[in-house]
């Protein structure tokens, strides 16, 4: 059997974009890949990310944030940058196959209620599976 690609996704917090697309990779082809993620500044699992990848049935609830350096010595065969900060600072992992840069939005910014709030997270969660979904089938 072949062995699961190391997919590292890295953003500034590792609070939100990064572990969507990590819960997101996991459930649409964690038999293909194994998802992990890093921030360049952990801040800790965002709440409201939580709620909005639990609408999918899709629990990221028991994810840490966990900071770069920890994936610094492990192999990783494609590192997915979700944010332009941790593109312009992100190490260089050696041995990786494959950079990608996807840039979205960072909805741990919004400000308002829950409800005015929320709009942002689900709107860019559905663009990050929209990305992660190109990415499983071009790894086909």
């Amino acid at each position: 059997m072949k062995a699961k690609r190391r997919v590292l996704f890295l953003c500034t917090g590792n609070s939100c974009r990064s572990q969507m697309a990590e819960g997101l990779l996991r459930a649409e082809a964690g038999d293909l890949f194994e998802a992990c993620s890093a921030g360049i500044e952990p801040h800790g699992l965002n709440p409201l990310a939580v709620q909005v990848m639990a609408e999918l049935d899709i629990d990221i609830s028991s994810h840490t944030s966990e900071a770069v350096e920890v994936y610094a010595d492990e192999s990783v065969d494609v590192a997915v940058t979700v944010c332009d900060h941790a593109r312009e600072i992100c190490p260089v992992f050696p041995g990786v196959d494959q950079q990608l840069y996807w840039s979205f939005d960072d909805p741990a910014v919004a400000t308002g209620t829950v409800e005015e709030r929320l709009p942002l997270f689900r709107r860019v969660r559905d663009e990050i599976r929209s990305r992660v979904r190109d990415f499983i089938e071009e790894a086909g």
